[in-house]
């Protein structure tokens, strides 16, 4: 059973730039898709970017493409998948999850069954 453990977040001003990091623990990770939604109150959550463990696919959302990057590292035993953002604006403000699922990259989160606890991501004007 695979377990996710996300880090980062934090407050940081316009055009700051933020990394998350989300360790994907157990196994296996062959079919293993990785993705980064955000949720703000009162809104359902957008998935912001996801790759499939072998990069046959990785996708960013219009919204961040060109500023935020989704990568993974496999260099240890636990695989961590990682959320680059950068230029941040009061926009991309919400709480990040980190999700995973077993088959290909999509952008609805019904689709994912694991799920991390959840960052808050604070941009200030």
């Amino acid at each position: 059973q695979v377990q996710l453990v996300e880090y980062g977040g934090g407050t940081v001003q316009t055009g700051g730039s933020l990394r998350l990091s989300c360790a994907a623990s157990g196994g296996p990770f062959r079919k293993l898709t990785m993705a980064w939604f955000r949720q703000t109150p009162g809104k359902e959550r957008t998935c912001v970017a996801g790759l499939d463990w072998n990069l046959n696919t990785v996708h960013h959302a219009d919204s961040v493409r060109g500023r935020f990057t989704i990568s993974i590292s496999r260099d240890n035993a636990k695989k961590t998948v990682y959320l680059q953002m950068n230029s941040l604006t009061p926009e991309d403000t919400a709480v990040y999850y980190c999700a995973a699922r077993n088959g290909g990259v999509s952008i609805d989160d019904s689709a994912y069954d694991l799920w991390g606890q959840g960052t808050q991501v604070t941009v200030l004007e």
